[in-house]
């Protein structure tokens, strides 16, 4: 499971993340980050999808193509896609500015193979999917997609961390990781370092996360009565 840090939005940020995987938005790049990205080992393209459904202001797909052009060493670049449920602007979308499409939960769920053929002829074999926030309790429709989406598509949650233990999840990418380094400025043993200290001991965590060991289930004896 790949975890794709969210855009850094300050250099002391950017630091942070140096040696881990992290999501390039194109609605939040700031010019200071094309030195940063050279220290990640794995980029995601995103189109900034989330930031135009709270902001209201809508992405230049043109522009965000032109953008697009610069990302060959990118694991993958994401379509342009509308969350908040015009399925239609996502599918015309995709066909004009290309990138890898994104299922949501507020799709119609018979658009499922259409976005199947989008991802095999344009979008590299990855496959996103994506909720309208709250994303909590949505586990159903998640596991609807990941049943019904075919092995080789390598399928991508967004924001999905929390659903990590889905295992036919490839990867996610973490909205809150920076969040959480101040977070951690509350905890009285926390209260003395500085935020950057607090985003490398965050960022320490996410690497270990990755790294540990899953234990087997225990098998439960299957008893038969006769």
């Amino acid at each position: 499971m790949r975890v794709y840090l969210a855009s850094p939005a300050q250099q002391v940020q950017a630091h942070a993340a140096n040696g881990m995987p992290v999501l390039l938005s194109f609605a939040k790049y700031t010019p200071f980050l094309d030195k940063y990205q050279q220290t990640y080992p794995n980029i995601l393209i995103d189109s900034g999808a989330f930031a135009e459904l709270n902001s209201g202001h809508k992405i230049d797909g043109v522009k965000y193509k032109e953008w697009q052009c610069q990302w060959g060493h990118a694991d993958a670049i994401a379509g342009l896609d509308d969350i908040s449920g015009n399925t239609a602007r996502s599918l015309e979308n995709y066909t004009k500015y290309g990138g890898f499409p994104t299922m949501h939960d507020t799709d119609p769920k018979s658009v499922l193979p259409e976005l199947i053929d989008i991802s095999r002829e344009q979008g590299g074999n990855w496959l996103g999917i994506g909720l309208k926030p709250p994303r909590e309790g949505k586990q159903d429709f998640i596991r609807w997609v990941l049943d019904n989406t075919p092995d080789d598509i390598h399928i991508h949650g967004w924001a999905l961390r929390q659903y990590m233990h889905l295992s036919r999840l490839d990867s996610v990418d973490s909205t809150n990781w920076w969040r959480d380094a101040m977070d951690l400025r509350v905890i009285p043993l926390c209260k003395h370092l500085s935020y950057g200290e607090c985003l490398d001991i965050t960022v320490k965590r996410y690497q270990r996360e990755s790294r540990m060991i899953q234990k087997p289930q225990p098998v439960t004896a299957q008893l038969t009565f006769i």
